[in-house]
């Protein structure tokens, strides 16, 4: 299951790349919480369904006290936080950028499990992994070469760089509260507990900073949104976060996360047929190196 796992994580990482796109489009157009609330929303009928299917129940009555505490926990802080600043990062940088800074999430989970769970990774793990964020800051060093040779800014904005930073540590401590708390409950249900703490949660942030008639009334009866939404909302909340919770349940949190970490890799290929993005040989070849370090996860 182990091997089953970390093929999972890799799954989240492409899920992830389709999502950001689509997500940057909406966040660019109509605002950050307005694609945090709805995108959680689609996610939850999504996984209602999947749970009906699946598990033979739309919600998860039958999980534990303690799942419910540390899964709500895991959405507040890995949707309600770290997608708070990973979407306005999006608007302020980019998602090609943002998700660069998730490269980190894997050290930070690291170290969070060391010190909270007393996971220790295998050498040669540890060294997958510096290839994996190897591979990574060459991809991001190509195209900073790319836009200045072009003449084009490099989009650099101090306050989106902090909020991507931000965005990965929370992100982090948001995978640990996961793996804690999910323990052998089914990853659909640990989704749809982390999933209604979300909705519950950027809700109450639409009313509170006076945003509810443009979240709830004005943004969904737009076509461009309503599209851009439900491709980011299936390959996001519903696939890539249910992928995430079953690699974490059925392998290290440092394997899981670094694995989930190649999304700024697995980015290129939508970028050039979606965006219709050129990508320079040096991309090209970074990736090759974070997947082979990728590679080293399966092998051992």
């Amino acid at each position: 299951m182990e091997k089953l796992g970390a093929l999972a994580a890799f799954g989240t990482a492409f899920c992830w790349s389709i999502s950001a796109i689509f997500f940057e489009n909406a966040s660019r157009k109509f605002g950050a919480l307005a694609v945090n609330f709805w995108k959680v929303v689609f996610a939850f009928f999504l996984l209602a369904l999947a749970g009906t299917i699946l598990n033979g129940q739309p919600l998860p009555f039958s999980a534990s006290p303690r799942t419910w505490l540390y899964l709500c926990l895991s959405g507040v802080i890995g949707f309600l936080v770290s997608d708070y600043f990973l979407f306005n990062a999006y608007i302020l940088i980019g998602s090609r950028i943002s998700v660069v800074f998730q490269a980190l999430t894997p050290l930070f989970t690291a170290l969070f499990a060391f010190v909270f769970l007393g996971e220790r990774m295998k050498p040669l793990r540890l060294l997958g992994m510096a290839i994996v964020v190897g591979g990574i800051l060459m991809v991001v060093l190509s195209r900073q070469r790319k836009q200045k040779s072009e003449g084009k800014p490099f989009l650099a904005s101090k306050k989106g760089y902090v909020y991507a930073l931000l965005s990965a540590v929370f992100q982090a401590a948001g995978l640990i509260f996961s793996k804690v708390g999910l323990g052998d409950s089914n990853a659909i249900a640990g989704t749809q507990i982390r999933v209604m703490t979300a909705i519950l949660g950027f809700g109450l942030q639409a009313l509170l900073t006076g945003h509810a008639v443009q979240v709830f009334k004005v943004t969904p009866k737009e076509r461009t949104f309503l599209k851009n939404l439900s491709i980011g909302a299936i390959f996001g909340p519903f696939l890539g976060v249910t992928f995430s919770l079953f690699a974490l349940q059925n392998t290290e949190a440092g394997t899981a996360s670094t694995l989930m970490a190649l999304t700024p890799v697995l980015i290129i290929p939508p970028t050039i047929f979606i965006l219709k993005q050129k990508v320079q040989a040096m991309e090209v070849a970074g990736a090759v190196v974070a997947v082979s370090g990728a590679a080293l996860f399966f092998l051992l």
